[in-house]
């Protein structure tokens, strides 16, 4: 090792101690027979999964109209946020998977991206990983078309999630403003090449909005957006915020932060989305204390 390799080794050795936590993100793929085509997907394994004999809490984080399941680590920062949060104490050490979608997370005119999420992605992720598959060890975030895919997902079924964050969440009420990509998505598009409005009400948050305020699961949630964003998404997920403060006044939190629609504010958001979403998410439990308690409760 040469004299400048060394210096930088002992510098590292002071700074995080004798070895610097790292997460690592690989990319993987399945057949979908939903989709008809193969699903992709980023994952993210904490420091340690190798040698843990650990079940993790899982995150799935949703990337933006016409982005794919690269965005989060190319653009986001995903990675060094998530191991400077677990070693910090934040966040627990958490498996994170990034799924790539042609459609806004929703059964469109060009893919069912909701059916092949909930059906097929979650159950083929959670039995190939170490996770817990219970809600109290699953959360879900996105952001823009992401945010909406979110915002809808943990409504629909909050008893799947324990916690949530839409970052400038693209939930435009009653129709998306006129510059939004979701007048030229095929998702949204009909046989004519038109953009479909009904489509769009019947897929949107407040679609489900109603249903989720009279059920007994809350799903505590984090909004954030840019105070200069071109789609007014601040505006929106003030709304978001409106409605549900009633309902679950201290478990809905936003943040509003210097900036446009751009990876500089979801960046700037997602320490914070993180350990939003950490407070309510489980730790990583043995894996044979989940095997006995799946064999006691199938």
């Amino acid at each position: 090792m040469t004299f400048k390799r060394t210096v930088i080794a002992l510098l590292a050795t002071l700074w995080f101690g004798p070895t610097a936590q790292a997460g690592e993100v690989t990319y993987h793929r399945f057949a979908s027979e939903i989709l008809g085509r193969d699903y992709h997907y980023s994952l993210y394994l904490p420091d340690g999964y190798h040698e843990t004999n650990q079940a993790y809490p899982i995150l799935y984080l949703l990337h933006g109209s016409f982005g794919s399941e690269r965005d989060w680590v190319e653009s986001g920062g995903i990675e060094q946020v998530a191991d400077r949060m677990i070693r910090d104490g934040i966040i627990p050490p958490t498996v994170i998977v990034m799924p790539g979608s042609e459609s806004w997370w929703i059964d469109g005119h060009n893919e069912a991206a909701r059916t092949a999420l909930l059906d097929e992605l979650m159950p083929y992720v959670e039995e190939t990983w170490r996770v817990v598959p219970q809600r109290e060890w699953r959360a879900m975030a996105g952001l823009s078309a992401g945010g909406y895919g979110t915002l809808n997902f943990v409504f629909e079924r909050p008893e799947l999630f324990a916690a949530a964050a839409a970052l400038s969440p693209a939930s435009y009420h009653p129709l998306p403003p006129r510059n939004s990509s979701a007048w030229r998505h095929p998702a949204f598009l009909d046989a004519a090449g038109n953009f479909d409005e009904a489509l769009w009400q019947r897929r949107n948050y407040t679609a489900y909005l109603d249903r989720y305020l009279e059920r007994e699961e809350v799903v505590p949630l984090y909004l954030s957006a840019g105070n200069r964003d071109v789609y007014n998404a601040e505006h929106h997920a003030r709304l978001v915020r409106q409605a549900l403060a009633p309902h679950q006044p201290d478990l809905v939190e936003m943040e509003v932060f210097s900036g446009g629609h751009t990876w500089r504010v979801w960046r700037a958001s997602l320490p914070n989305a993180l350990a939003w979403m950490g407070r309510f998410l489980q730790g990583p439990v043995p894996l044979e204390a989940l095997v006995e308690e799946q064999t006691v409760n199938p």
